[in-house]
Formats: C-alpha cells, structure tokens, sequence
C-alpha cells in the first residue's frame, strides 16, 4: 500500500529540495548558535583550529549558495503550481497571491518569534514579482537573471573598493558590545527573546533586499524558464547541460567560494570581505547549479532510487521542516529552551545539526505515511485552493494510478 503522489509531485525536485534543506539548516544553526555571526568579527569560540575549520568549511561548502538553490525550486515549483491551476479551471493570479499572501503571514511570525533571518517574507514578495514576470519568453527571464547577479555583485564590489579607500574596519569595541546584548537577549527569556527579533526586523528586511533577494528572483527566473522547459522531467537529453553545469561549477563556482571563504576569514570587518561577498554573488549561481546537476547525476545512479525516497519526504514538507528547524534550534539555544547559545563549539553545532537533519528525514517519512500534506503546507494549500485539502493520505495499491 503506497500514498499517491500529485500529479505535480516530481520526486527529483522534492529530493533535490531535502538535500537543500540541510544546507540552509547549517548557516542558519551557526546564527541561532553564535551572536558574532554575521558582525564582521571572528566569534572567539572559533579561534581554535577545529573551530576555524569547521568555519572554513561552513563558508566553503553552504554559505551563499544553499538559498540558490531553495530559490530555483520555487521558480521550478511555481510552473507546477501553474499547470495545477489550469488542471483545475482556476484562475493563477488570485490563487497565487493568496499563497503568497499566507507565505508572507508565515514568514513574519517566523522572524519575530522564532529567527530574524526568515527569508521566507522576502520570497513571498519576489513571487509576486514572479506572478509578472510569467509571461516573459525564455531568453528575456534569463537575460534580467543575468543582470540582477551582475548589478548586484557589482555594487557590492564598489561597496568593499569604496570601504578599503577609507580604511574603514570593524570597530570591534561596538561589535563586542552588540554580541553582548545580544547574548543577553537570547539568554534571558522569551520575551526579550522576540524584542530582540523585532528590534533586527529592520536591518535584516534592508539587507535581505539588498544582497539575497536580487539573487534569488534571478533564480526564481532561472527555475521558472527549467520548468517551462520540464528539465527535470528529461532523460539522457538533459545530460549535456549537467555536464556543463559542472564545468562552470569547477571553472568559476569554486573559485569564488574559495575567494569568499578566505576573504571572510582572513579579513572579517574589511573592505577584502565584501569584495569577496560580491565575488560569491557572481559566481554562487554557478556553484549552486554544479550542485544541482551533481545531486541529479546521484539521483539517476544504481543507488539514487533509495536516495530520492530518502530525501522526497523532507522536501514535499519543506516549510514545515524550514520552520521546524528553526524551532529545535530556538529550543536549544534561545530562553525559549536550554539558553546555549555562545555555549557549543563549532563541531557540535555541526554535530547537532546533521542529528536534527536525519531526525526531519525519518519524520517526514513517517507523517506523509499518514498525511497528505506536512502540517503548513496543508494550512498554505487551504488558503491558495480556498477550501480544506485531504489531511489524511489515501492509500491505495501500490502500482495503481
């Protein structure tokens, strides 16, 4: 007995979606887990040499590029959302803006209660943009794509050259001290907890919109044109553009990477870090996309069968399982629970990070045994359908339509 999937559920992208959720799980950890994260200084729990590499590694591998990746599949996803609309008679734009509308709604209480840094407000946002821009042929999405990465990585190289004219660096004293209030913060009780949040609201909207959410509409585009064109509903004729997306990957993708990790580890606070910021927005889209089509060649392997059933689950319940991770880590570090945050070293951030990961694995695939939907995406679906979806899985026998 098996539940069947939507027509619209492709396994590929909701697996690809559960690989990506691991990597936004390990940089948003290190925030709930560090108060210097982000300030421009080194945390001094990471100065040992397990700590700078489990720093390096985490700058290395996820930051900048995990997000992108988040961001293609909702461009991807939103092509399924429009076929199911014209599946079912209705009309795309009032369907879609009450979505985004409660995606929105989702995000805010996330950012105050839970983690300044949602993201989830600013793609709520850009999908309204997406909702436009829809109707724009192939070549026009991929050349304003183009153009919000290179606009946005150039500004923010004039950005760190104009900063390395003046001099200007980190006035560590300032940071030190907002490390401390916010230690206290977090450390104190649930309600200086969220006023702490509310307070970073306004920095983080502004910053959002100035460094993530350019890169992230251009791959909103950029997985709206690989939907339009059912990508990943190819065989063997897909394999040329993974071959060339792993090229670009090596050619371009990790060198920008390693630039970046070394500019925010040898120079925090510096002109040189926003210079390599701007070097990861340019090239982060190539290295995200080395990682696509490296996960995809994985998937269509001897093995890949297992591992799609493996990570499927967690990713057609990714918002539950974003928001969920949020929680535990809000629990772990926060007053809202055991107040470590500044408390674990760096591989045992890691280390609770990987365990929190498999956890959402095996839970995911327990709930979808029994439900249709994960929990938000069932009250996200009730308000873009405007009526109550199953919440039971219906089970049927397994090879049947």
């Amino acid at each position: 007995m098996s539940h069947t999937p939507s027509p619209d559920r492709l396994a590929e992208v909701d697996a690809l979606r559960g690989f990506a959720l691991f990597g936004i799980l390990v940089v948003n950890i290190i925030a709930f887990a560090s108060v210097y994260y982000g300030r421009g200084v080194t945390d001094p729990a990471f100065t040992s040499l397990a700590g700078r590499l489990a720093e390096g590694l985490v700058s290395f591998v996820f930051e900048t590029k995990f997000y992108l990746i988040f961001s293609f599949l909702f461009g991807y996803s939103f092509t399924l959302q429009m076929r199911s609309a014209e599946r079912a008679g209705e009309a795309l734009v009032p369907r879609m803006a009450r979505r985004q509308i409660g995606l929105w709604l989702i995000g805010l209480t996330h950012a105050v209660l839970l983690y300044h840094g949602d993201i989830l407000t600013t793609y709520a946002v850009l999908g309204l943009l997406l909702l436009m821009l829809r109707r724009w042929s192939d070549a026009s999405a991929l050349r304003l794509a183009a153009g919000l990465i290179l606009v946005t990585g150039l500004a923010w190289a004039l950005l760190g050259w104009l900063q390395l004219l003046a001099g200007d660096t980190a006035d560590l004293v300032a940071v030190q001290a907002e490390a401390a209030a916010a230690l206290a913060a977090f450390g104190g009780t649930p309600g200086t907890v969220i006023a702490a949040h509310l307070q970073e609201l306004d920095s983080i909207w502004a910053l959002l919109s100035l460094l993530q959410a350019p890169s992230a509409l251009a791959m909103f585009l950029c997985g709206l044109v690989a939907g339009r064109r059912r990508l990943f509903e190819q065989g063997e004729e897909i394999r040329p553009l993974i071959r060339r997306l792993l090229r670009l990957a090596l050619l371009i993708g990790l060198p920008g990477s390693v630039i970046y990790t070394y500019t925010s580890m040898a120079q925090p606070g510096t002109g040189w870090e926003v210079v390599g910021l701007a070097v990861s927005i340019l090239t982060g889209p190539f290295l995200a996309g080395g990682y696509i089509a490296a996960v995809l060649l994985l998937f269509r392997s001897a093995f890949g069968g297992r591992l799609v059933a493996a990570l499927a689950p967690a990713g057609r319940m990714a918002l539950s399982n974003y928001l969920g991770q949020s929680l535990a880590c809000s629990l772990i570090f926060t007053a809202y629970g055991l107040r470590l945050v500044g408390q674990v070293p760096p591989w045992g951030v890691l280390a609770i990070a990987l365990t929190l990961y498999l956890s959402q694995l095996v839970f995911s695939a327990w709930w979808l045994r029994r439900h249709a939907y994960g929990p938000l995406e069932w009250a996200l679906r009730a308000l873009t359908i405007a009526r109550w979806p199953a919440w039971r899985a219906v089970a049927v026998r397994s090879g049947s339509a």
